[in-house]
């Protein structure tokens, strides 16, 4: 694949459609997704060293060519949706059980290291 295929999926896949899901309308009632939508990759090439017009036979022998690679990543996170209802605007958060569970815990540890901080200065 060459890079302007690629560059072009890349840009399909974080696009705005991705953040704003789909609307739906139920009863008079328009719903739209909302997410976080995020991304990132690299790309490379390869040479072996050798001219183009190098026979196969002089290639092989060549053992060690140098090279790179790629890839993508991405990912999605729901915030929540956007109602629709009577000519008004409400915002309905996403509750992510365990990010407030994570976010939680480290609280919890800075808590704890700042107890044991005050603690060694206070017996020193």
């Amino acid at each position: 694949m060459d890079v302007d295929k690629l560059l072009a999926k890349t840009t399909d896949a974080l696009s705005v459609g991705r953040a704003f899901g789909t609307p739906i309308e139920r009863e008079g009632t328009l719903i739209i997704p909302v997410a976080w939508v995020a991304g990132g990759g690299g790309g490379g090439g390869a040479d072996d060293g050798m001219p183009e017009h190098t026979g196969a036979d002089q290639r092989r022998q060549h053992p060690y060519p140098t090279g790179g690679g790629g890839g993508f990543g991405g990912f999605t996170w729901p915030l929540g949706v956007y109602v629709v209802d009577n000519g008004h605007v409400r915002w309905i958060p996403a509750v992510d059980a365990t990010r407030v569970v994570l976010a939680a815990l480290a609280l919890a540890k800075v808590m704890a290291k700042l107890v044991a901080d005050r603690r060694a200065r206070a017996h020193s």
